[in-house]
């Protein structure tokens, strides 16, 4: 069996993420506090053994709110990039496969999203649906799917004219088995890495508008709404914004070092 080589970078991309997906399915196992336990008497608490990174201006534990915030923040980054890979598929796939007049009526639909700046777009599926996860969720889903759905059906046209669907078509199968035996895997692979990298960008989106407060309402422990909460103590408890704003680079830069490395092996850039 050999092992792919992975260069430094994305290796310690790779570790970022097993953490982070530790803090998401078991915070309990890094943090013994939980995110919502206030002490009056212990607020703006600077960074000590008692505290690591701190205590809020509620007297919460700073530690233990980013551990549990990574939970909601990669909630919203995988589920939105999962939705719009997948509303984006099917939509390339229909306007690949089902004639010229489909074609044409996608393609407008989704020259009209991505004529909509990104966030103007999120603000009007918020406006509408109200403040909440699963709505930021769809909307950030709506902002990246054109260009998912542009390049599965740039993918449906180059692999349905392969030797291999050809010979599938040859021996009988069905239109329906053809695309979904053949086409859809051989179209969407490549692009599952580039949606990894798509991730980061999600989570860092997410973060801005939950900042703005149209993601998970408070108390709910999220890196955005975190860095809103401290808007007006960082001056003198500089803690309640610096780790929270470290978490999301952090995990950024991890989720976009893996993505890469992935997408370089899927171009074969790479052993």
């Amino acid at each position: 069996m050999v092992i792919p080589r992975i260069r430094p970078g994305a290796a310690l991309g790779l570790a970022v993420c097993a953490v982070l997906l530790l803090a998401a399915l078991a915070p309990g196992l890094l943090s013994g506090t939980g995110p919502d336990a206030a002490s009056p008497a212990d607020s703006l608490l600077p960074p000590g053994s008692a505290h690591w990174m701190g205590t809020d201006e509620n007297g919460r534990d700073v530690y233990s709110r980013v551990v549990h915030g990574a939970r909601p923040s990669l909630v919203i980054g995988l589920s939105a990039s999962a939705l719009a890979l997948a509303a984006g598929t099917v939509i390339g796939v229909l306007a690949a496969q089902g004639g010229r007049a489909v074609d044409r009526v996608a393609g407008r639909v989704l020259d009209v999203l991505m004529s909509i700046p990104g966030v103007l777009l999120v603000l009007l599926v918020v406006a509408v649906l109200g403040t909440g996860t699963g709505n930021l969720v769809a909307g950030l889903a709506l902002v990246t799917l054109p260009g998912y759905a542009r390049l599965v059906r740039a993918e449906v046209l180059r692999v349905r004219g392969t030797g291999y669907v050809e010979a599938a078509t040859v021996l009988g199968w069905s239109r329906f088995q053809v695309v979904l035996r053949h086409v859809v895997p051989n179209a969407v692979g490549p692009l599952l890495a580039l949606a990894t990298v798509g991730v980061g960008g999600m989570i860092v989106t997410g973060s801005a508008l939950s900042f703005l407060g149209l993601g998970p309402q408070p108390p709910t422990a999220e890196w955005g709404a975190m860095l809103a909460g401290s808007g007006d103590y960082v001056e003198v408890a500089w803690w309640t914004a610096v780790f929270p704003g470290a978490a999301i680079t952090l995990t950024v830069l991890a989720v976009s070092a893996v993505g890469q490395w992935l997408q370089d092996r899927a171009e074969g850039r790479v052993a």
